[in-house]
C-alpha cells in the first residue's frame, strides 16, 4: 500500500511551518549566548529568552503560547463539539514534526495531551507539564503539573532551551506521548539533513564544494536514510496506533535525530558548535527527548516482547 499525505494534511503542515518560520529565526527562538560567548546575531520575537548559563532559566512567552492555542496546536485532536479540529494522530504527528524541525521549546506534548482535561490547555491559556520517565520539563513555568511530580528537584539540562526537574519515581508512559516525541525527533532529523546538504553544496575546499568528496557524501546519505526510515515508521505508527509500532518508531526516530545531528556537526566542522549555528541545539534537544519515557529501554523491551511472542 502506498501512503501519501492528503491535500488537507499538506496544507496543515505548510500552515504550521509558515507560522513557526515567522515567529523564529533559524530555529533559535531568541537564544542568547552564555556569558563570555559571542552574542547570537538573530533577534526574533522569542518564545523564551536565555540570558546566559547560570543566570536565568528560560521563560515562556505566554502570548505565543496562546497563539499556538489559537492555531489549534493543542486542541487538534479534540472533537469539534469540544472546540477542537476533530483531527487524528496522523495530523498531530505532522504538527509535532514541524515543531521539532523548528526547535520549538516548551512542554508541547504535555499541554497537547491535557487539552480537554485541564481547563485552558486547549487554548494555550494554561501551560501544563507532566512527568515523563523520571523527568519533568518546564516545571517551574507550568501552571499545572500533572500527578507524580512530588519530590522533584532541578537538574542541569544539556539543552539550554529545556529546563528539567527529576522525580524520585518514574511516571506512567503514555503511548501517544511516545509517538509525538518520535514525531519531534523526526523533525530534527529532517532539519539536520537539510542543513548538512545545504552546507555540503555551498562550502568549498580545494576549489570545489565539500559535497564532492566521498566521505561527506556518505555522511549526508546516512542522515537522509535514517530520516526517511524513521519517517516511514512514525507515519505508519500514527495510522495503526499499535504499541509495538510506536515503540519501533520511537527507537528509529531517536537514532535518526541523535546520529543525524552528530553527522551534521561532522559535515559543518567546528562552526556547528558555535552560537551562530542551530545544529548543536538540535543535538542537545534530541538527547533530552531521547530520555523521555525511560530513555528508550521501555520501548526496546516492548518491541522485543512483541517480536518473541
Amino acid at each position: 500500500m502506498r501512503f501519501q499525505l492528503s491535500a488537507e494534511q499538506v496544507a496543515l503542515r505548510g500552515a504550521v511551518r509558515g507560522f513557526l518560520g515567522r515567529r523564529s529565526s533559524a530555529g533559535v527562538w531568541g537564544l542568547v549566548a552564555p556569558r563570555g560567548g559571542a552574542a547570537n546575531r538573530h533577534s526574533p520575537a522569542p518564545l523564551l529568552g536565555v540570558a546566559g548559563a547560570g543566570v536565568d532559566l528560560p521563560r515562556l512567552d505566554r502570548g505565543l503560547w496562546r497563539d499556538l492555542g489559537d492555531l489549534g496546536f493543542f486542541s487538534l485532536r479534540l472533537s469539534e463539539a469540544d472546540g477542537g479540529a476533530g483531527l487524528g494522530l496522523s495530523e498531530a504527528v505532522l504538527v509535532f514534526e514541524e515543531a521539532g524541525r523548528a526547535l520549538l521549546p516548551g512542554p508541547l506534548v504535555a499541554t497537547h495531551l491535557a487539552a480537554g482535561v485541564v481547563p485552558g490547555a486547549a487554548t494555550g491559556e494554561t501551560v501544563v507539564a507532566a512527568v515523563d520517565g523520571r523527568l519533568v520539563e518546564w516545571m517551574e513555568e507550568a501552571d499545572v503539573v500533572r500527578a507524580g511530580a512530588e519530590g522533584a528537584v532541578p537538574v542541569r539540562s544539556v539543552d539550554p532551551l529545556t529546563p528539567l526537574h527529576r522525580v524520585p519515581a518514574p511516571g506512567r508512559t503514555d503511548p501517544v506521548a511516545v509517538l509525538l516525541t518520535a514525531a519531534e525527533q523526526l523533525g530534527t532529523a529532517t532539519r539536520v539533513c537539510e542543513l548538512a546538504v545545504q552546507h555540503a553544496r555551498t562550502r568549498e575546499q580545494f576549489g570545489q564544494p565539500i559535497g564532492a568528496f566521498q566521505a561527506v557524501k556518505h555522511l549526508c546519505a546516512q542522515i537522509l536514510v535514517r530520516a526517511e526510515v524513521a519517517r516511514a515508521a512514525v507515519y505508519a505508527a500514527a495510522v495503526t496506533a499499535d504499541a509495538a509500532d510506536i515503540a519501533a518508531a520511537r527507537l528509529l526516530a531517536d537514532e535518526a535525530a541523535v546520529h543525524g545531528a552528530q553527522d551534521c556537526l561532522q559535515v559543518h566542522g567546528g562552526m556547528g558548535f558555535t552560537w551562530e549555528s542551530e545544529i548543536h541545539l538540535h543535538l542537545k534537544r534530541a538527547w533530552v527527548r531521547a530520555q523521555r519515557a525511560g530513555g528508550g529501554t521501555e520501548s526496546e523491551e516492548l518491541l522485543a516482547a512483541e517480536l518473541t511472542s
